[in-house]
């Protein structure tokens, strides 16, 4: 770990891509690998939030539009906790632009991955290069192919590639209002623990791979 503090944003500029499923995967991840985080949810404009409904213990949902939000988030940071933030579907562009307007892209003072999230279509892929050329030298931009469904597509060849959660598993999981981890091991049936336990270690691996924290 970095003696900066890390700051992870998952996010996209096109809507339905998977982007919650990916920061929820990614959570999982960092308490697999004994790491401390938060996690903040910016889909205000949804009652309760979507990430907060699964993690509600380490979750805020907050507005980054705004001074107040701002502060919650960035005024907070240490480099004993990865802060992850959930960014609004479909604004990640705009969130970078406001993020390094107010000097908090700073790759100098901060450890900073952005988990881009692609969904399988070409307008995804068109994303990658503007989002990208928001970033300064030294912040990261990792690409995640989320295979949202069954359809064959070719992610650039250095994009993460998570494969897709049977419909099952994921509306159980939802239902749950649980971790995917969590999940894995509390389940009653162990058809639906063992496909979201084999899916997470795949995601895991995915992570580990590209080395995300």
């Amino acid at each position: 770990m970095t003696t900066k503090p890390v700051l992870i944003i998952v996010g996209a500029d096109k809507g339905g891509v998977g982007k919650t499923t990916i920061t929820r995967a990614l959570l999982d991840y960092l308490d697999a690998s004994g790491v401390a985080n938060r996690a903040f949810d910016t889909e205000n404009e949804v009652p309760g939030g979507v990430l907060k409904r699964f993690y509600p213990e380490r979750t805020e949902i907050v507005d980054l539009r705004d001074s107040d939000g701002q502060m919650r988030v960035f005024d907070t940071l240490n480099a004993l906790t990865v802060t992850v933030i959930d960014i609004r579907a479909g604004v990640l562009s705009p969130t970078l632009q406001l993020l390094t307007d107010i000097g908090f892209l700073d790759p100098d003072k901060y450890a900073i991955t952005v988990l881009h999230v692609l969904g399988n279509n070409q307008a995804s892929i068109d994303e990658i290069k503007p989002v990208a050329a928001r970033l300064a030298a030294g912040a990261r931009h990792v690409a995640v192919g989320n295979r949202i469904n069954a359809t064959k597509f070719a992610f650039p060849a250095d994009a993460l590639d998570v494969p897709m959660l049977g419909a099952a598993a994921a509306e159980a999981v939802d239902k749950a209002d649980m971790p995917f981890a969590a999940f894995a091991k509390e389940n009653a049936s162990a058809v639906l623990r063992g496909t979201v336990r084999t899916w997470l270690d795949r995601v895991f691996a995915q992570f580990a791979g590209a080395k995300v924290i």
